[in-house]
């Protein structure tokens, strides 16, 4: 049988890319940036969010790809509305992919492939969208569309990508597969469609202060502590770490929040209960009452 240690290692080796789902990403992702060149005046490219900063979780979806729009564009887009240069990007890509495939969003176009996760989460090794996010350059920082608002807001992806690239290190390299985990508990079917935690960025965010003191260790202990400081301080103001956008907690009311502590405090209980099964020797059964708290990648064996 599994010690506990096996089964957190071999559960975050899950939620990581293999060879196989890494190719089929990058087939799509160039797919879609060789399209969107062919459309647009593009000064570069590349990818962000998650994917980027190796924080995603399974199944694979919502890759993003920042594309900065060239100068000769700002003319055309940047002194208009946010929904402008939405409404055009979506058109690109539905000319591409169909209507029923791609999706505006408030920042970003989503472009859906029509793959199945089954019952286990698996995808047959494919990715199941990408997020397109149109940009200009800001100095060292970027612009970028906001339909909610209506107004172009500032961000820094690559500042947030090396506070995560910190923070992994400052904690013994397990930091990132403690925050992938969690976001899959987010992802649970059992939480239904709407997630506790939206956007899944702000349980990143947030890790950027509830996982503290340096690793220790113990999977099982860490994951406990994480789901209660986590539920602690859902309610709290969450800045953007790079200290250009709004905050990450904004896109939660007080009654998604209310809502969020709730399941997060009950994922702590469940977790406490997992280790004390533990304790009493009853391996199998704490291995268990883990799947039952994450879902079907948590191996049992």
């Amino acid at each position: 049988m599994l010690t506990l240690d096996e089964a957190f290692r071999k559960f975050k080796s899950r939620l990581e890319l293999n060879d196989r789902e890494q190719k089929n990403a990058s087939n799509r992702h160039t797919e879609v940036r060789e399209h969107i060149r062919s459309r647009f005046s593009i000064s570069r490219d590349f990818l962000t969010g998650s994917y980027a900063r190796h924080t995603k979780t399974k199944p694979l979806k919502d890759i993003d790809i920042f594309f900065v729009l060239a100068e000769s564009e700002r003319k055309t887009y940047r002194e208009k509305a946010p929904s402008v240069v939405l409404d055009d990007f979506h058109n690109a890509l539905v000319d591409k992919y169909g209507k029923d495939a791609v999706r505006r969003q408030g920042r970003s176009v989503n472009v859906d492939f029509g793959v199945v996760v089954d019952a286990d989460d698996n995808t047959d090794y494919r990715v199941l969208s990408i997020d397109v996010v149109p940009a200009f350059a800001d100095g060292e920082n970027y612009e970028i569309p906001n339909g909610d608002t209506g107004k172009w807001m500032k961000t820094n992806p690559e500042i947030h990508a090396q506070e995560a690239k910190d923070a992994h290190q400052a904690y013994s390299n397990e930091w990132k597969g403690l925050v992938r985990m969690v976001k899959y508990w987010n992802n649970n079917a059992k939480h239904g469609k709407d997630k506790p935690v939206k956007p899944s960025f702000l349980i990143e965010v947030m890790a950027l202060q509830c996982l503290h003191g340096g690793w220790q260790g113990r999977f099982d202990y860490e994951i406990q502590a994480f789901f209660s400081s986590l539920a602690d301080r859902i309610e709290e103001e969450w800045p953007d770490p790079a200290g250009l956008g709004s905050p990450v907690s904004n896109g939660m009311d007080e009654q998604r929040k209310a809502r969020a502590k709730e399941l997060l405090q009950a994922a702590s209980r469940e977790a406490s209960n997992a280790i004390n099964l533990a304790r009493k020797g009853q391996n199998g059964e704490a291995l268990k009452a883990w799947r039952q708290l994450f879902g079907p990648k948590f191996p049992l064996s």
